[in-house]
């Protein structure tokens, strides 16, 4: 995809996959719905109308359109001008009226309608750009041991479709490979700060970093497809400028290799934190990393982790990436009572993400050998007290 810029003379300027308006259009107010259309329109072209731009508009479907992917999606069309749709869930009928009501205090306060809003994947099979998407945000919880997402986008997913999928966890790429084997799947993972306080309402807060690699297993004799990991890697470098041109300048572009040791790098955090905080009676983070004794077992995990990732992968953790004892002191910093999303599912009682996050590093690790022991502990204990809450569930409901 390519951009040319003109201007009166004709002469073209290209600009590679850059919204040449978005600079100084920046800061121009978002109508919400039921406001006037017109009067920024107008201004758009007066600031502009030097130049006329000859551009690809992606089509874009969010799967998953809760505080993650709401934030992404408004990026994408708000920013990088891009026409992004949305499958809400239990959030339906509140975007469907009104859009996502967005407050952030890096970007403002705005309004973001998609393009369509669907309420189920069904629905989106039923139209007509079903099929033509350029791009599938999947941001759902990845819930192996309860449902296998790939399913939804069953009828979705077009020759010239990528597959982004920003999931926590180890092994989320497996299901949409075994499901969609021409299709690209690019593998992302963030570090953002965003809730939705209410349907269709995000509370935004200052983290916005996110690192998309395109997912390139390999074939039986250990050589990947050039001409195929050539379209995923250009598929993934266009997205990631998607994402800059929204405003997300944390947007990076990682190899495979490098995504995965980040993706093992957010387990080191995850796979410690979340299970401590549940098993712990829902403590919050930065009350772990100064308690004494769960600091000994947190830096423990995370070791644990960060020592065994790079046998794994064949390659070590980059030197930006930061230790357990950087990851331990900024955690203490944070006083804010925020607990891991794990304690906050178990909690509420819905379904932890067990599998991706403690389940499948052990299982990877046994393939090549090593044991994580105390990653195996924690997985035992919560695997087995979750099962003892669904049993109760079923008894009481006889």
């Amino acid at each position: 995809m390519h951009l040319t810029l003109r201007k009166q003379d004709n002469r073209p300027h290209p600009i590679h996959n850059r919204n040449p308006l978005s600079a100084p259009l920046r800061h121009l107010p978002r109508p919400c719905p039921g406001h006037s259309v017109l009067k920024t329109a107008l201004l758009r072209r007066a600031l502009c109308g030097y130049y006329s731009v000859a551009k690809m508009t992606s089509e874009i479907l969010v799967v998953g359109a809760g505080a993650i992917g709401a934030f992404y999606g408004s990026r994408l069309a708000l920013g990088a001008k891009q026409n992004v749709s949305a499958i809400c869930r239990s959030n339906y009928a509140a975007v469907k009226a009104n859009g996502f009501h967005v407050t952030s205090s890096q970007y403002g306060d705005h309004c973001w309608t998609p393009t369509h809003t669907f309420a189920n994947p069904a629905e989106a099979r039923q139209h007509k750009t079903a099929q033509r998407w350029d791009y599938i945000l999947v941001s759902t919880k990845a819930l192996p041991d309860v449902s296998d997402d790939s399913e939804i986008l069953e009828g979705l997913v077009g020759d010239d479709t990528a597959i982004v999928l920003v999931q926590n966890g180890i092994g989320v790429e497996e299901p949409y490979a075994r499901r969609f084997p021409n299709a690209t799947i690019l593998s992302g993972v963030t570090i953002a700060s965003a809730a939705q306080t209410e349907p269709g309402f995000v509370r935004h807060n200052r983290w916005t970093r996110i690192t998309v690699g395109p997912y390139l297993p390999h074939t039986n004799d250990g050589k990947s497809s050039k001409a195929n990991d050539g379209i995923a890697i250009a598929r993934n470098e266009r997205f990631v400028r998607l994402l800059q041109d929204g405003g997300i300048k944390d947007a990076l572009v990682y190899t495979h290799a490098k995504l995965q040791l980040v993706r093992w790098h957010k387990i080191a955090i995850n796979a410690s934190m979340n299970p401590s905080s549940v098993l712990s009676g829902g403590s919050a983070n930065g009350d772990m990393a100064t308690d004494p004794e769960l600091y000994i077992h947190l830096k423990g995990v995370m070791d644990e982790v960060l020592t065994t990732a790079p046998k794994i992968i064949g390659a070590p953790f980059p030197k930006d990436f930061a230790s357990s004892e950087a990851i331990l002191k900024s955690t203490a910093k944070n006083t804010s009572g925020s607990k891991p999303s794990m304690a906050l599912d178990w909690e509420q009682g819905k379904s932890m993400e067990l599998e991706v996050i403690l389940g499948n590093p052990i299982r990877v690790a046994r393939e090549h050998g090593f044991e994580m022991p105390r990653l195996q502990s924690l997985y035992a204990l919560l695997k087995k007290a979750q099962a003892n809450r669904e049993s109760q569930k079923a008894k009481s409901k006889l």
